[in-house]
């Protein structure tokens, strides 16, 4: 079996942390492993397939003999160094919003758009988590009965904005004064209707990105998506309420079916026993849970859903390291 130097670029952060993880559960086929993080996390180390690895401080001269290079650091630091990467023979998975809409650049979700993946240029982008877990649910639908109109309000987990977010709930929960804040209001028992920042029409760039992350990755510049994002005191899992509104008319037992033989996807929609997504039973699973499936009788060919899924892993890892397990069969062939 062929085997693949391998980098993690930012690989002690929330998402890095599971992409090693990730790796070694799904087996990935890694000769070397290369941790790479900000100088004062050089030293520490991390296991991955038995082997523990030390973490090295990342550099312009990180990625010799590196062939695959997942980054998760944030993206100014994508920016920088993913140029890098490529220039030194990588093929670099960034999980940064650095690339996303760049024409250049695939923006790829496996059980959608694998096809997209050969058309790389060195640079394969990870799509926003929110985005991922919708068109995983949506695009099979979408391809039998067109998709006017989306309209998604999404309730995101702590745990997708980063470790300082996930310690903040933590110490509001314990009534510690003393709390480092990643956002700017209190987050225990509270929901804020803000996730990035703010733009001139009055959205977030989150929001922003779940319109054109969608059409892009739909292969469809006529669906309307419109968006509202907001942080919940949940840990693991984000959760969307979706509303969709068809072009042809629809019977919600072959909605059910197309979704039930959907990949990647779990129906969980058995409303009498009280059964439907929760990002309790989302948490640490790569599935993309949808239920509440229901009729939207407002509109013509309206249909509402309810969609959960872990944005640690389908969300950002396992997505990434799907898409570098697209990447590789090149190689088998």
């Amino acid at each position: 079996m062929k085997l693949f130097d391998v980098a993690v670029v930012g690989a002690t952060g929330l998402v890095g942390r599971k992409m090693v993880q990730v790796l070694a559960e799904r087996k990935f086929p890694i000769g070397e492993l290369r941790l790479l993080a900000t100088k004062k996390s050089v030293g520490k180390v991390m296991q991955c397939n038995d082997k523990t690895v030390r973490v090295e401080e990342l550099t312009p001269e990180s990625f010799k003999g590196i062939q695959i290079a997942l980054f998760s650091a944030g993206t100014a630091v994508s920016k920088e160094f993913a140029p890098l990467a490529v220039k030194a023979g990588a093929v670099v998975i960034d999980n940064s919003s650095a690339f996303r809409l760049d024409e250049n650049v695939p923006l790829v979700v496996p059980e959608v758009n694998p096809r997209q993946i050969v058309l790389h240029r060195g640079i394969i982008s990870n799509p926003n988590c929110s985005t991922i877990q919708m068109v995983v649910v949506l695009k099979p639908l979408h391809d039998k009965w067109r998709i006017r109109r989306i309209v998604v309000a999404t309730y995101q987990a702590v745990t997708g904005a980063g470790q300082k977010a996930v310690d903040q709930l933590n110490s509001e929960i314990a009534g510690d004064e003393d709390v480092q804040r990643k956002f700017p209001h209190p987050i225990a028992y509270n929901v804020l209707p803000q996730i990035d920042v703010f733009l001139d029409d009055g959205s977030t760039r989150e929001e922003r990105k779940m319109v054109f992350e969608t059409r892009k990755i739909f292969g469809d510049d006529t669906v309307k998506v419109t968006a509202t994002c907001a942080r919940v005191p949940v840990l693991g899992g984000h959760s969307e309420a979706v509303n969709v509104e068809f072009e042809k008319h629809f019977e919600l037992e072959d909605v059910r079916e197309t979704l039930r033989h959907a990949p990647g996807v779990c129906l969980q929609d058995d409303i009498q026993q009280n059964v439907y997504p929760m990002p309790l039973w989302a948490h640490d699973k790569d599935e993309v849970f949808v239920g509440r499936i229901r009729r939207d009788e407002t509109v013509e060919h309206g249909l509402n859903l309810w969609i959960v899924s872990d944005s640690l892993r389908k969300g950002a890892a396992t997505n990434a390291v799907q898409i570098a397990e697209e990447l590789i069969k090149e190689y088998k062939q």
